[in-house]
């Protein structure tokens, strides 16, 4: 190693020789030069090697670190919840379903239809009130026939779930957790952000740091809809009490209006699941989204209804087969505490970190509509 003449580069080697290991013909696809994001996901097995995927691949596995950190130094057990499934906790159907290539001769592998998951939270549930704090880290499944910039159908999620914690407790520990991983890597992923900052985003380092310096801002859904409406931009989709917020929506809120992250609060109830506690007003419940520039939703979490009577109220409201959730019904039954949770996409989460705009190219084998493979 020798000090380097050249620009942008500390020391270069000098070699005395070489030996050809692995050899490469004209057809190698990564010649020396930038290719876009869009044709390396065309050749998604080598990908890998190139300078950019490397970086996003190798803060990937840090900030898997940073996630058991965080949780295990603040008290909360790891848990590992089913991938193999019956319930839908969304309730939204779009659910991957398991069978068996003679199931007709010998029936259901599993004596009823079985899914893979698409959250931990409701099996979480089943030990936070054992064991106070849990997080779950794993796989999750969308059967969801979106082809976006925003939708994988396989991905990974956090979902932390705390014993005696309501509304506000949860969104105070979804902003500790947003805020701790953008210190992570700021301070362990310090040249492939530089990489990130140079060739993806140029405002991606002063974004983060002015993240970790401002507390988050917290508006209620109403007062986020009065905002919107008031702007007087023509946003493409319809703004009403009972219509979900869209990503147009949340990038205004997060980029435009209060220019920071922000927690969305306290949602009507039609657009929400079953699980949700509902709030004195019987209009919305106590649930909240945290927003952040770039992204819009990266958590989705709520206080859960711990009322048992309110909770068969909620299922029978939303069409659920009460026998097939006896189960949760009697985590109430038997006793509860007020309880409440979030739920994360982790690779969202990295999209945010590292300015990629796009959820394919932050996972090392994206699934999407129509393709399973390379």
């Amino acid at each position: 190693l020798v000090p380097s003449p050249a620009a942008g580069q500390r020391w270069e080697l000098h070699a005395t020789g070489f030996e050809l290991v692995g050899p490469a013909d004209e057809t190698y696809p990564l010649q020396k030069k930038r290719h876009s994001l869009e044709f390396l996901r065309e050749i998604g097995h080598l990908r890998g090697r190139t300078n950019l995927l490397g970086a996003v691949f190798r803060v990937r596995s840090r900030l898997s670190l940073a996630v058991h950190q965080h949780f295990q130094g603040r008290g909360f057990h790891y848990i590992h919840t089913p991938i193999i499934t019956t319930s839908d906790c969304e309730g939204a159907g779009e659910m991957f379903q398991l069978t068996t290539p003679n199931a007709k001769e010998r029936g259901d592998f599993f004596g009823r239809p079985a899914f893979l998951t698409v959250s931990g939270q409701l099996e979480a549930e089943t030990l936070a009130c054992a064991l106070s704090k849990v997080y779950t880290f794993g796989p999750t499944f969308r059967a969801d026939p979106s082809n976006t910039s925003r939708h994988v159908s396989e991905f990974w999620m956090i979902e932390p779930e705390m014993a005696f914690c309501d509304l506000a407790g949860d969104m105070d520990e979804a902003e500790a957790f947003v805020r701790a991983m953008v210190r992570f890597v700021l301070e362990d992923c310090e040249e492939d952000l530089a990489m990130f900052g140079k060739f993806v985003d140029p405002g991606l380092l002063a974004r983060l740091n002015a993240l970790v310096e401002r507390p988050f801002e917290r508006v209620s859904f109403a007062d986020a809809l009065g905002i919107l409406e008031k702007s007087g931009r023509d946003f493409e989709h319809p703004l009403g009490l009972d219509i979900a917020l869209q990503s147009e929506h949340e990038r205004f809120l997060t980029e435009e209006h209060f220019r920071c992250p922000v927690i969305v609060h306290d949602y009507p109830r039609a657009i929400k699941p079953f699980y949700m506690r509902r709030n004195d007003d019987d209009r919305t419940v106590a649930a909240m989204d945290v927003l952040v520039p770039g992204i819009g939703e990266i958590v989705g979490g709520s206080q859960r209804e711990e009322r048992l009577e309110v909770l068969l109220e909620n299922m029978r409201e939303h069409g659920l087969d009460e026998n097939n959730m006896e189960w949760y019904a009697d985590l109430r039954r038997y006793g509860t505490v007020p309880h409440a949770g979030f739920g994360l996409g982790f690779e969202r989460l990295i999209m945010f970190l590292t300015g990629i705009s796009n959820i394919r190219d932050v996972i090392p084998f994206p699934r999407t509509p129509g393709h399973a493979g390379f």
